[in-house]
């Protein structure tokens, strides 16, 4: 659905916000932005928006260039900004249908009750924007984003600052516009959304993308396990016998910690815990855990330091 080939970004003082990006995304899927503040992710999607213009490369959204053929390109996007940039004077239901209004597309009260209502607005639609919150002045955002039904929908950090209803409904409201064959781009902090939402992870850094992975292939191949065994009496020092298996132990010595990459062959864990008994040392319980997107998000990031 989108294609960006060779794209860059410098400023005039030097600064490079976008280096070399190259990523293809795919028709009705939902790709998860990460990376820490500056890393390039608001000028990428503001690049494919057509809000700014690039150094090199080139953009194509459903086979449209977004230079030379800037309105087909633009009509097939929504965007919801971080910023909350709406006319404070407006009604609810004027600033949506004005939206629409903006694409060319002929009125349909029709589509924007049903937007209104998706988002819990129809009650608020006769209301000044003024006079909303900011969850609310959230939702409207959105609301105009899917005023003029766009076939690719851009989410800047869409949660920040929400309360947790809003959260919930938007998510709800994104499940249903990809069982619609919706392309949905969203950049996020709250990594534990994209663990939930995204079928792929992208990970941008210094202007860089990192890597672009299926989620559950980039938890299998980056995320570590971890066992955990609980001694039933406290360990002071590693006996000599465990030594060179990786072992180590917990702060108060109450129990074993060994860390060990999933997809590669290791020793089993029946044999770790025969290693123990040999060794005279008693446990009473063990349990597995491994390591979530947050961590793998991290450690890309440090690593790209």
């Amino acid at each position: 659905m989108i294609s960006i080939s060779n794209l860059s970004k410098r400023y005039k003082g030097g600064f490079e916000a976008l280096k070399n990006i190259n990523l293809e995304i795919r028709r009705g899927e939902i790709l998860a932005l990460l990376g820490p503040n500056g890393a390039g992710k608001t000028t990428l999607i503001s690049i494919v928006c057509g809000i700014v213009n690039p150094s090199e490369g080139q953009v194509t959204v459903d086979g449209h260039d977004i230079v030379r053929d800037y309105r087909a390109a633009r009509t097939l996007i929504g965007l919801v900004p971080q910023e909350l940039t709406t006319d404070a004077f407006e009604t609810v239901w004027s600033a949506v249908s004005f939206s629409r209004g903006l694409f060319g597309k002929p009125a349909n009260p029709a589509h924007i009750e049903k937007v209104l209502r998706s988002l819990s607005l129809w009650e608020k639609r006769k209301n000044r924007i003024m006079t909303l919150s900011g969850g609310m002045k959230r939702r409207l955002l959105i609301a105009k984003a899917l005023s003029h039904e766009p076939r690719v929908l851009f989410l800047d950090e869409p949660t920040a600052g929400v309360d947790v209803e809003l959260r919930r409904d938007m998510w709800q409201l994104v499940r249903g516009l990809q069982a619609d064959g919706v392309t949905v781009i969203l950049t996020t902090h709250y990594i534990e959304e994209a663990e939930e939402m995204a079928d792929r992870i992208g990970v941008i850094n210094r202007g860089e993308i990192i890597l672009v992975e299926e989620k559950a292939k980039l938890m299998q191949k980056l995320g570590k396990k971890q066992l955990t065994v609980q001694l039933q009496a406290p360990l002071e020092t590693l006996p000599d016998a465990l030594t060179g298996l990786g072992l180590e132990r917990s702060s108060e010595g109450e129990a074993l910690i060994y860390t060990y990459d999933a997809t590669r062959e290791q020793p089993g864990i029946g044999d770790l815990l025969n290693r123990l008994n040999l060794a005279g040392i008693g446990f009473k319980d063990v349990h597995t855990t491994q390591s979530s997107l947050e961590d793998i998000f991290v450690s890309l990031v440090k690593d790209k330091q």
